[in-house]
């Protein structure tokens, strides 16, 4: 019989402390799915669990579980270095350590060297496994993984108790994380989720979470538990991209609720969202989508342009984003800077257009990065030399490309990134965004996000790199590949972000093969 353990789980949602005003509104509604799921199937294995979620303003070492057997750490990559101190503090006190979530499954060859288990895939039985072992395998840790994603994962209800703590720590908006299905039926080259087939999970669970939300709701008066009420549910589906079978997750959700009696929020495709779809998206209370366009010259399946490019399909796109404006409060539209498919400044010319022939929408931009054996397409930047060992802690699509750029120059890229990004946060952009939506809530929520560190933040930041690689020898030599010294500049930021842990940091955590892909390919 397993002996009874206690376990810690570690959601970080945050790779650091922060203070930014968005974090502040939005990270608590960040948090992951699967740390709740472990968290329920090792409490259904007989274990006494505690689960921390980690927003960035918390004292996370004050917030740490205490005489912890295992500890489960999900982390984005962005968050790696933080998790691998976190391993290397829980370990010291004698804990079993183990990490799951995107960067688990991008960098194994890396982790294992910091955890004694690195999940991939993870269904219940990987899990079982971990807690009926649980020892240390030191110096390389053992990779387990399920042979695909799980076919069915704990609903709201039974992950409710670890939700609510962490819905606690949002100031105003509060929102359910909940998921109808897994994988993704596109294939950007780029993406993680573009080598998994897609895969629906089993809609009853999904129409009694939403009863419950509901039933919630209505007793919310009775429920002992219940520290801070909703006016109203919300729900964040955390799908990659939700809707592919429309119809049989709108009728479920019809099935499940009255129409309009849950607000959700989803990511969804262009190419899901047609009128009728919109129509029918609206009588049932969505009221923001995700969409993603990423390039203007690639990618046409996605945005529902075909063979589409330049600027006939920045109008399709601003027209069809305008036309979804008609019916849902929000949009976000999704971009990739950087692709070998650019040139010149005319991507970034036409972006600026659909800033304007679509202001309601709020750009959001990423860096091109590849994060190790996420994507296939990584292989190939490898291959010609092209990934910089930029550490995990500034891959987070923005603080750091770790792409060397196909068709410029690094000054040259950063000169038309800075460029795009003050005409899109400008105050006549803003004042335009602000205009063209119609709710309160919408328009405050732009105007945060432009003014915080997601757009005059990153104005700052982007040109602080672009100011260094003329004036820093060092720090271009860097992004030139001349050498693998990591300057000045990001060694401080990373100190910063760890405070605290950062003497937890193990010997060369800071540093990583990044053609680890590559070589185990060759292997």
């Amino acid at each position: 019989m397993t002996r009874k353990l206690r376990i810690g789980i570690i959601d970080l949602i945050a790779k650091g402390p922060t203070r930014a005003l968005f974090a502040r509104v939005m990270n608590a509604n960040f948090a992951a799915i699967m740390p709740q799921v472990i968290a329920v199937w090792c409490e259904q294995e007989g274990h006494d669990v505690t689960l921390v979620s980690y927003t960035g303003f918390e004292n996370l070492v004050e917030e740490l579980p205490e005489n912890v057997d295992l500890v489960f750490i999900g982390a984005f990559t962005e968050a790696a270095q933080l998790a691998y101190a976190l391993s290397n503090l829980f370990r010291s006190k004698g804990a079993v350590t183990a990490i799951g979530g995107p960067h688990a499954r991008c960098y194994p060859q890396d982790a294992t060297k910091y955890f004694d288990y690195v999940l991939g895939f993870t269904d219940e039985a990987a899990v079982r496994e971990v807690l009926q072992d649980c020892s240390r395998h030191r110096p390389v840790g053992v990779r387990i993984a399920a042979r695909q994603q799980p076919a069915q994962l704990p609903g709201v209800r039974e992950r409710w108790k670890f939700i609510e703590p962490t819905l606690q720590k949002a100031p105003f908006i509060k929102m359910v994380p909940m998921i109808g299905s897994l994988g993704c039926p596109y294939t950007c080259s780029f993406c993680i989720d573009s080598v998994i087939p897609y895969q629906p999970l089993d809609f009853e669970v999904m129409k009694e979470d939403l009863r419950f939300l509901l039933d919630f709701e209505v007793m919310k008066e009775d429920l002992r538990f219940l520290l801070q009420k909703f006016k109203r549910p919300l729900v964040g589906w955390h799908d990659p991209n939700f809707g592919v079978r429309f119809n049989d997750v709108m009728d479920a959700i019809e099935e499940a609720v009255p129409p309009d009696s849950i607000d959700f929020i989803a990511e969804s495709s262009l190419s899901l969202l047609g009128e009728p779809h919109l129509k029918r998206l609206k009588r049932n209370g969505f009221k923001a989508l995700l969409p993603g366009i990423e390039s203007w010259y690639e990618l046409g399946d996605k945005s529902k342009t075909g063979k589409m490019k330049g600027m006939d399909k920045v109008r399709q796109v601003s027209e069809h984003v305008n036309t979804i404006l008609r019916y849902m409060p929000y949009i976000q539209t999704n971009f990739v800077l950087g692709l070998d498919g650019d040139e010149g400044e005319e991507p970034f010319e036409l972006t600026k257009r659909f800033v304007d022939l679509a202001p309601g929408a709020f750009p959001g931009y990423s860096l091109l990065s590849a994060f190790g054996q996420a994507a296939p397409l990584n292989l190939e930047y490898q291959r010609a030399n092209r990934v910089l060992p930029f550490p995990f802690q500034f891959l987070n699509n923005n603080q750091a490309m770790n792409v060397k750029p196909k068709n410029y120059s690094w000054p040259d890229f950063y000169e038309h990134v800075i460029d795009l990004v003050k005409y899109t946060y400008s105050w006549r952009a803003i004042s335009n965004r602000f205009r063209a939506n119609r709710t309160r809530v919408p328009r405050w929520m732009n105007l945060v996000r432009a003014v915080s560190s997601e757009g005059f933040g990153r104005i700052k930041y982007h040109t602080e790199v672009r100011r260094r690689l003329d004036n820093d020898l060092k720090f271009r030599s860097y992004f030139e590949q001349e050498t693998t010294e990591l300057p000045r500049f990001y060694l401080d930021l990373a100190r910063k972000d760890l405070g605290p842990l950062w003497e937890w940091l193990p010997t060369g955590a800071m540093h990583h093969d990044p053609n680890a892909y590559l070589k185990s390919v060759i292997a």
